[in-house]
């Protein structure tokens, strides 16, 4: 549209008219030239692709030359820098048989590359045993840390399944699988693993042969590279500068490579160029099948660890979550070496800058407890505790998105925008807008995003030395006190035990809820015995003045059917009095079986229901119910008694104590 005043070529009013009273356009024609439109300058392009060409701009050096180096010999420092970066790609694609990486090209397939070609580089694990194969004769094409915007692209292009919802994340489908596979997770078991990792009754770790690991490494490296193309990450784990891990994630899937541009932590352009060799790579290889006549292998899916070689293969799933988990894994056997404890929590940190941990399984609140507005959000899954305080080792969060609405989680449900990865979410066709509720897919549907997305989250995610440690137990049993305060021995006992209850299913007749226990909060993922966790977590908060706390989210007055839910409200004014120090200065009882200190009054919390045996009016029921909880931990607990921590090393009789006394 024109604004105020008279337009070039448009006669004023006082003119002739046009049709409909509408002024008369005369076009000014001058002597022996063509007519044109001289309203704007013509684009400078001669054909569409010369136009195209011009809409992107060149990324600019984000490393500073040095003084003197300029014209021809600064982009030759420019292409030997890629150079360096695909060779070093090249050795990580590396068949240990043939002893060579692939041909790479940097850039899409379906554009001219603008870097030149790096042959395949050696690779020195083993000798060579081939010259020559179809994967030498052919290129494969790198894209290497694409932005958001440039795998939002791929993803719809390439990939059945990719849809931008309304608030413009990017909804895709993991495939077949839609949560992890632990049966299917395979650990080397070598001379190194076999005195180090936790093996046998109740362990997460299931071994496998190094050349079993092998065979499935290069099914897996021969699938990425017979491909036209693969996405490469390189990036960070830990926030601490000091004890960060460089991470290398080779995989098919643009949804895959989005999803770890958001989980770890993302390099600045000037440490990119400085990458250099990984410490840790994943070959994600989830769309081709492992070979099940393959030793160890049940299933078509194998997700294979060699801490040795610091590697890690995933075949036949396409569950990114695979892969953060997996990472987690690694980081709870690599830190521990430093003394470093790694931990399976969430954590925040107060104004005054005192920093709360929060352990708890699935439905016992952690989230939404450590996620507060009065508080900033150090990280909301795994963290590291050095003796410079924690950090958070993600660089994201990975949120569940079942029954997600504003009113209940606003922090995430602010976070589903530009960049973030939505996991088998259902949407409208038309509009796209999630159907949070529907469960046609699966009930693990997920978000994942960077943690910036979170309005209070610290950056960098790092805080002092925590002052309290929660332990949430969503007790379906409902003998459990609100609020402990734990000694350190019982915070060793409970923190192995890893104790919540689940509500029985939908079968008919059954009422009765289920004990769960993983220890450490996160039996799936740790790599050493619980014990090992256990005593640097008793260190640490015996050194630096920690308290440990136990809080039952779950049922009082009764068990689940008769008693209720602790009302959020109530658990809230605990955590904050926890958080203030208010707590500690309380006055406590000691409850008997379990032998927990529990305070007699808690501001804004009703005192009868801070001793759970005043709320049920069956006091036999309770005490039988009591007993037979006490009862489950015990025998949960036997798996651990007879552990011997390297030659001599066992389970101290105090833990044991700690725990109940019938």
């Amino acid at each position: 549209m024109a604004s105020n005043g008279n337009v070039s070529g448009v006669t004023p009013k006082s003119a002739s008219a046009g049709r409909n009273g509408l002024p008369k356009i005369t076009t000014h024609k001058k002597q022996n030239e063509m007519c044109h439109d001289d309203s704007s300058a013509p684009v400078k392009a001669q054909t569409i692709d010369e136009l195209h060409s011009l809409q992107r701009k060149k990324s600019a050096p984000t490393t500073p030359m040095m003084d003197g180096v300029q014209g021809a010999f600064a982009n030759f420092a420019e292409e030997e820098r890629h150079r360096q970066q695909l060779q070093s790609i090249s050795a990580s694609l590396a068949s240990l048989t043939r002893e060579t990486g692939p041909n790479l090209v940097k850039g899409d397939p379906t554009r001219k590359p603008e870097t030149p070609r790096v042959q395949h580089a050696p690779d020195h694990y083993v000798a060579s045993t081939f010259s020559a194969s179809d994967s030498s004769l052919k290129s494969t094409h790198v894209l290497h840390n694409l932005s958001p915007a440039e795998l939002y692209e791929q993803a719809i292009k390439y990939e059945q399944g990719s849809f931008i919802t309304s608030t413009g994340a990017l909804a895709t489908l993991s495939g077949a699988k839609t949560g992890r596979s632990p049966k299917d997770k395979r650990v080397v078991r070598d001379d190194v693993t076999e005195d180090e990792l936790w093996w046998g009754k109740g362990s997460p770790n299931i071994e496998m042969d190094e050349h079993t690991f092998l065979v499935n490494r290069e099914r897996a490296v021969d699938y990425l590279n017979s491909l036209e193309k693969v996405f490469v990450n390189d990036q960070f784990l830990n926030w601490d500068p000091e004890n960060r891990i460089k991470v290398r994630i080779v995989s098919a899937r643009a949804y895959h490579s989005l999803f770890m541009h958001n989980m770890c932590i993302r390099p600045s352009p000037e440490e990119l160029e400085s990458f250099g060799t990984p410490d840790f790579t994943i070959y994600n290889a989830g769309q081709f099948p492992c070979n099940r006549y393959t030793h160890y292998m049940t299933s078509s899916t194998s997700i294979d660890l060699n801490l040795g070689r610091r590697e890690m293969v995933i075949l036949g799933t396409q569950y990114a979550g695979e892969m953060k988990k997996g990472l987690f894994g690694v980081m709870h056997y690599l830190m521990p070496l430093r003394q470093i404890l790694s931990l399976h929590s969430g954590c925040n940190m107060g104004k005054d800058g005192d920093v709360a941990l929060f352990f708890g399984l699935s439905g016992t609140g952690k989230t939404t407890l450590s996620t507060d507005h009065n508080r900033y959000l150090i990280g909301d899954d795994e963290h590291c505790w050095s003796d410079k305080g924690v950090s958070n080792i993600e660089g994201g969060c990975y949120a569940k998105c079942i029954d997600l609405s504003r009113e209940k989680e606003p922090d995430i449900w602010n976070a589903i925008k530009f960049g973030t990865v939505l996991e088998n979410v259902v949407f409208d066709e038309h509009t796209r807008e999630v159907d949070y509720l529907d469960k046609s897919v699966t009930e693990n549907t997920r978000a994942a995003y960077p943690i910036e997305y979170i309005p209070n989250a610290k950056i960098p995610c790092v805080g002092p030395h925590p002052k309290n440690v929660i332990l949430l137990a969503c007790d379906a049993f409902g003998v459990l006190p609100p609020v402990s305060k734990l000694s350190l021995a019982q915070t060793m006992y409970h923190f192995i035990s890893g104790y919540t209850a689940l509500v029985a299913g939908t079968e008919e007749g059954v009422k009765e809820p289920r004990a769960t226990f993983s220890a450490c909060f996160g039996a799936a993922f740790i790599m050493l015995h619980p014990t090992r966790y256990a005593a640097m977590l008793a260190t640490k908060m015996e050194k630096h003045g920690a308290t440990g706390w136990l809080v039952n989210t779950g049922w009082s007055g009764g068990s689940y059917g008769s008693g209720s839910r602790m009302k959020l409200a109530y658990t809230r004014k605990i955590i904050d009095a926890i958080h203030s120090g208010s707590l500690l200065s309380a006055n406590y009882k000691k409850t008997e079986v379990f032998g927990l200190e529990i305070p007699t009054e808690v501001e804004g919390v009703p005192s009868e229901i801070l001793d759970p045996v005043n709320t049920w009016s069956d006091k036999k029921a309770y005490k039988d119910t009591l007993l037979k909880l006490g009862g489950l931990f015990k025998n949960n607990f036997e798996v651990f008694v007879n552990h011997k921590i390297g030659k001599d090393d066992k389970l101290t009789e105090e833990i044991l104590a700690a725990g109940p006394n019938f």
